[in-house]
């Protein structure tokens, strides 16, 4: 059985048909549902990356304050820069807004972010998993009606 919406069918019961556009439903689900995998996977890598130089700044003696340092504005365009403050950073809280915190405050929060996308993950894991189960049962029946119907349909 097949489950969408908490709602259980009967494949028995579907025509080959039908059961080929269930399969393509399932598909398509699994394949946006991996997608969302793999984007949770670099969100937590970007986290992680943030709370390790959070980490690092404090061993690093090229980060004290008034050094010379490269400010990333996008992937691959940096601008010289002068550390102002080295006891706070600028934090990404999401969707374009910035907020100064204390390195502390700043590491608390990279690690509730890792945890939380880490949960997400696994959850989003397990319904991965439900449904490439789905789409495996759906296939065999699928099989089983075409293997069915080919043995009933005598030859012309």
């Amino acid at each position: 059985m097949a489950s969408s919406n908490n709602e259980s069918i009967n494949l028995d019961s579907l025509s080959a048909q039908q059961l080929s556009q269930v399969k393509k439903q399932l598909d398509e689900e699994l394949e946006h549902l991996t997608s969302s995998f793999a984007q949770l996977h670099a969100a937590q890598s970007k986290f992680r990356e943030c709370l390790r130089c959070i980490q690092d700044k404090n061993k690093s003696p090229a980060l004290r304050e008034n050094n010379s340092i490269l400010v990333p504005l996008t992937n691959s365009l940096y601008v010289r820069g002068t550390l102002s403050s080295a006891t706070h950073v600028v934090v990404d809280i999401g969707t374009g807004f910035y907020v100064e915190k204390e390195v502390k405050s700043a590491a608390d929060f990279y690690e509730n972010k890792v945890g939380e996308v880490g949960a997400s993950i696994k959850d989003l894991e397990a319904i991965v998993q439900g449904k490439t189960s789905n789409v495996r049962i759906v296939e065999e029946v699928l099989r089983q009606k075409m293997a069915s119907g080919t043995a009933q349909t005598p030859p012309s």
